[in-house]
């Protein structure tokens, strides 16, 4: 098949992907695709912890509308695993079915996998190709790639704020500064994040539910730094009493139990903790057009700041996305930038199916 082919047929499986973003964790979402010799295209998708995995699905769906797999290509985001968990080797399954090429995004960096996947397919004369829009995998995948390489969650700060860099007005008041738009996509946010992180203040002030409410997704598991009262509405809740000591532990902790991905909602010491402390790997900034127009309410970041524009922290715009009257905009950190993660443990074992 030609390159456009290719990349075609992995464009159909990283929608396939997107669409199992919320349900598979602490697996990873991936999207397969499997093109038969008669022409027939059929998909399949990462079912949730314990059911098949994408290839299995979509050669399923091809034995379900009668097509031989016998000669067909296979177009998976991420390398088939060669290791039985919960569900068999989805590599061996790929033999079985005698399917003659596949084509891959990215390699597997788990533990388990590491290549043996892409090992087993050519040892068994599969022909195996990797790499076909392996940027776009890459960033679909970035929390789990990101915890399978580090043990622990990508973090994605979300903040919200006017122009000009207000997140309340001066008697503290918040609700609403975005619009609907921007808060449900803030709302997806926590459905593709397995932890959500507050402040204790934030809790006292707000009193969050910190729900996936105006989306379809899972709520995610609730995390508060110091104590949450009685009967606020973040029960039942994480209470991370070392509100003063490493934050990286705290990854840690989550990273062991299979958290993805973390969404830092703030308030604005949080925010500046996990910022100052090279910890946030996505900036996801809802801004508002509007302006406080003074310098006397609440900001961003909470904490000493840069000294000089030469210490100024500098990312990359990844995207900017109008959403109804505001507008969202993703900032990563520069590559081969910012600050370098300790070395973490390896991912326990069963962290993956």
């Amino acid at each position: 098949m030609t390159a456009t082919t290719d990349e075609q047929h992995m464009a159909q499986a990283i929608a396939l992907a997107a669409a199992a973003r919320t349900r598979t964790a602490p697996n990873p979402w991936v999207g397969a695709v499997v093109v038969t010799a008669d022409g027939g295209v059929h998909g399949g998708a990462t079912a949730p912890p314990g059911g098949p995995h994408a290839e299995v699905e979509a050669l399923r769906a091809a034995r379900e509308a009668g097509a031989s797999t016998a000669g067909a290509t296979a177009y998976v985001t991420l390398e088939p695993c060669a290791h039985t968990g919960r569900t068999g080797p989805c590599a061996a399954a790929l033999v079985g079915a005698g399917v003659a090429r596949v084509v891959v995004g990215v390699a597997d960096p788990d533990p388990q996998v590491a290549g043996t996947g892409l090992a087993l397919l050519r040892a068994a004369g599969v022909a195996v190709e990797v790499g076909c829009r392996e940027a776009e995998v890459a960033e679909q995948l970035a929390p789990y790639l990101h915890h399978r390489r580090t043990g622990r969650p990508l973090v994605v700060l979300k903040l919200a704020s006017t122009l000009d860099g207000r997140t309340a007005a001066t008697d503290g008041t918040s609700q609403w500064i975005t619009g609907p738009e921007a808060r449900t996509d803030a709302h997806r946010l926590r459905a593709e994040s397995q932890a959500v992180v507050v402040g204790s203040g934030t809790v006292a002030a707000d009193d969050p539910a910190l729900t996936t409410r105006l989306v379809e997704g899972p709520d995610p598991r609730r995390v508060v730094l110091g104590h949450a009262p009685e009967g606020a509405r973040v029960h039942p809740c994480t209470q991370w009493s070392d509100v003063d000591g490493d934050l990286g532990a705290l990854l840690g902790r989550l990273g062991a139990d299979g958290v993805l991905q973390v969404l830092v909602e703030g308030g604005a010491a949080v925010a500046g903790s996990f910022h100052r402390a090279g910890l946030v790997d996505r900036y996801v900034l809802y801004l508002a057009p509007a302006l406080a127009g003074g310098d006397d309410a609440p900001g961003l970041f909470r904490g000493p700041g840069a000294a000089s524009v030469d210490g100024l922290w500098r990312g990359e715009v990844a995207s900017v996305t109008p959403l109804g009257p505001d507008l969202r905009v993703e900032v990563h950190p520069r590559t081969g930038g910012g600050a370098t993660l300790p070395a973490a443990a390896s991912p326990p074992e069963g962290a993956a199916a």
